[in-house]
């Protein structure tokens, strides 16, 4: 993998990495939100002959379309394959500007300075890049580093409440499938006084040191994936309408829905799922489910990329801290996770 700073001073050490890398042109993606409210944290160090796009905001824009105006606007830029991308901006605007830069001209190189907090301690990590097509989250996407990621806590404070809630759901996730005694660490009842520059810093040990050993998703890897086929699907599901639940939001009811299977399969401790039920409930409430939508959200969960064949692999927890993958699952199985969340 490729490094990645921590910044407190996010212009001049970005000003520091450019003059390092050779580039024939610089192109600057970012989103009609990071354009107000980011842009200008680093505009000052970045050269004239710039060139700038931006793209609207949301996981409803992270599609093929968007990616084709994108192209449209390196190439009318001129630019070659020596030019560099720059992505500032949250998971959806690095995972496709990242996508787009490795499929311009069979692959330019790109620089991420991830602006949410989620895209910092999840997206930052891992070169997955991709976008999603006719309904399916990050279906279509490749494998590719970023030549740097510059990570600053200052964009932070250019965030909602609720953005910054998103977030903190993977930080809870890191700590339930690797190390207990980071979950147990967190601040659940006041979690908006977090240390956020020291959990980035230990979420992004934990997924490098996983991804290190497995960089293709073909084993342990899949343990980052706790709580999402069915918290996908509930983000996908949800995407366009009243009740449209950030990533965060809609992992955490996986995660809530995971740990139910994870007491089935595995022997989770009902104490555990309690405490994990609890945490989950308190920071982000209750998604209300119809019945009429289960089995729309169950052929959501069967297109996940973690399948193989008919059968439905998950990973799930054993124990906080301990997660095991390749777990079959069965449809109504997943039936029975969503009917008991919704009981709760």
């Amino acid at each position: 993998m490729n490094p990645i700073y921590f910044s407190d001073q996010p212009a001049e050490d970005l000003h520091s990495l450019l003059s390092r890398l050779s580039f024939s042109q610089l192109f600057i993606l970012v989103d009609s939100n990071t354009q107000i409210h980011c842009l200008p944290i680093i505009e000052k160090v970045l050269p004239d002959t710039a060139s700038f796009f931006v793209v609207q905001p949301g996981e409803n824009n992270k599609t093929i379309a968007t990616c084709m105006e994108i192209w449209a606007a390196m190439t009318g830029a001129a630019l070659d394959r020596k030019a560099l991308v720059l992505n500032l901006g949250g998971g959806v605007l690095g995972d496709m500007g990242g996508f787009c830069a490795s499929i311009y001209k069979r692959g330019i190189r790109f620089i991420n300075i991830p602006t949410t907090l989620l895209s910092q301690v999840d997206a930052s990590v891992g070169g997955k890049l991709g976008v999603d097509f006719e309904g399916l989250k990050n279906h279509l996407g490749v494998f590719n580093e970023p030549e740097t990621v510059l990570i600053s806590q200052i964009f932070l404070s250019t965030l909602p409440k609720n953005e910054l809630r998103s977030g903190f759901a993977e930080i809870i996730k890191h700590g339930l499938i690797q190390d207990k005694g980071y979950f147990e660490s967190l601040n659940f009842k006041n979690w908006e006084d977090s240390d956020w520059k020291e959990l980035i810093r230990h979420s992004i040990a934990i997924k490098t040191e996983v991804v290190t050993s497995d960089p293709k998703e073909a084993g342990l890897r899949k343990i980052l994936n706790f709580g999402h086929t069915i918290g996908h699907a509930f983000e996908t599901f949800y995407l366009n309408g009243e009740k449209h639940l950030l990533h965060g939001e809609a992992i955490a009811a996986g995660m809530i829905c995971e740990a139910w299977l994870s007491q089935e399969k595995l022997g989770l401790s009902g104490e555990e799922l309690a405490e994990i039920e609890a945490v989950f409930f308190s920071i982000y409430g209750k998604i209300k489910i119809e019945e009429s939508e289960i089995e729309s959200l169950l052929d959501l969960c069967l297109q996940d990329k973690k399948n193989e064949g008919n059968s439905l692999l998950f990973s799930l927890l054993k124990e906080i801290g301990d997660c095991q993958y390749n777990i079959p699952i069965t449809r109504q199985e997943i039936r029975e996770a969503i009917l008991y969340y919704q009981s709760r």
